[in-house]
């Protein structure tokens, strides 16, 4: 590998929001919160949304993640439809 272009890989803590299962790998991923590993020593944490702990497929439970309010933008933009098919102003 060419030397210096390549960003810095380090051991990080990341941890499920909604489970709070917590795993520890080697990333590129930075963050300026940090924990005490159950080894004494202090890392980096990057919070994700979903891991496997708490993702559907995984997990065998269905339910939807909106952490951003984007289905409620997605409905008020192009409207909810119905099982027949039309929008909110009966288009199809």
């Amino acid at each position: 590998m060419k030397p210096g272009i390549h960003p810095d890989y380090h051991p990080v803590v990341f941890r499920d929001s909604s489970t709070g299962d917590a795993f520890r790998t080697r990333s590129t991923a930075t963050s300026d919160r940090t924990i005490e590993w159950s080894d004494g020593t202090t890392y980096p944490l990057v919070v994700v949304d979903i891991s496997a702990w708490s993702h559907p497929f995984w997990t065998g439970n269905q339910r939807i993640v909106d952490s951003a309010g984007q289905v409620e933008k997605f409905h008020r933009r192009y409207g909810r439809r119905d099982k027949g098919g039309t929008g909110q102003d009966g288009a199809r």
